[in-house]
């Protein structure tokens, strides 16, 4: 078994870490806020005071933090892991961030000698409890087959993307594909129900093959106004945030790219309406309160 090292102690990274130890790996953890390792602690891992000594013995090293600010620190700041990091050990950052930190990190890593690669994660909280998440990695293919192993422990699906950042453009359209058929979803309740429909309405547009099984299960939410966070309004707008800034960077070092995202972008203002109106830690369901 490997030696492992889970960064961040979010609802994401403690149940990932969780998994790894039901695995059988040795589990070093790391946390901003130190009693929410206490929990892994007691389930098997060793907890680390700094990002720096959570790495000094892991053969792998994964981040899981809520944003590219985070990551930076994690990674990078006083005390950051990659000082700390062996030369043959393996960076996986799973944390849903911008394409262009991605890039900028793993140069940083390639600086140090050090091999990196970007695995994010589709998948909730349920998802990383029950060690279901779909990873999508990016990097060199003989990485990919050196992480799989461990990725497995924490997901039923392990994909390769191609090379880096690659999981992080499929995350990153998976994540703006679900925003915007929620918003829809949101925008068409309220349609039918000032149509004078109720509940049934919905369940007769889920059972057609237009509708996803997710957006099925969004739209219940809604109605049975089921708000509790999963996945964040607040999450959700940085998201999409990135993909935005993903087409604006292309733009700007001229490659060829017409794309707009319009869509995209309709639906960011959505949430950021959300967010204005204090829903921003509400779960993604919860855009049906601003309709």
């Amino acid at each position: 078994m490997a030696k492992v090292t889970v960064l961040g102690m979010g609802a994401m990274g403690s149940r990932m870490a969780i998994s790894l130890i039901e695995a059988g790996h040795r589990v070093t953890v790391w946390n901003r806020s130190p009693d929410k390792t206490q929990p892994l602690v007691t389930a098997g891992a060793k907890a680390a005071k700094t990002p720096r000594e959570a790495v000094t013995e892991a053969e792998y090293v994964i981040s899981m933090v809520r944003d590219d600010r985070a990551s930076k620190e994690v990674w990078l700041g006083e005390n950051g892991a990659l000082d700390g990091m062996l030369k043959t050990a393996i960076a996986i950052e799973s944390s849903t961030l911008s394409l262009s930190w991605i890039q900028e990190l793993s140069h940083n890593f390639q600086q140090q000698g050090i091999t990196f690669t970007d695995a994010p994660v589709a998948g909730t909280r349920p998802q990383a409890e029950a060690a279901s998440l779909i990873y999508f990695v990016g990097g060199d293919i003989a990485v990919f087959e050196k992480v799989k192993p461990i990725l497995q422990a924490m997901g039923s699906a392990v994909h390769y993307a191609g090379e880096i950042g690659s999981g992080m453009s499929i995350k990153l359209a998976v994540n703006s594909l679900f925003a915007i058929q929620v918003s829809a979803v949101g925008e068409l309740i309220s349609m039918m129900r000032q149509s004078g429909l109720d509940a049934q309405a919905w369940e007769i547009v889920a059972s057609t093959p237009i509708c996803s099984p997710a957006a099925a299960m969004a739209g219940r939410a809604m109605i049975e106004q089921k708000f509790a966070p999963l996945f964040p309004i607040a999450l959700v707008n940085k998201d999409l945030n990135y993909a935005i800034a993903t087409v604006q960077n292309n733009k700007q070092n001229n490659q060829q790219n017409k794309i707009d995202l319009p869509l995209v972008k309709a639906a960011q203002k959505t949430y950021a309406k959300a967010i204005e109106q204090g829903y921003g830690e509400d779960n993604i369901t919860g855009i049906a309160q601003i309709y």
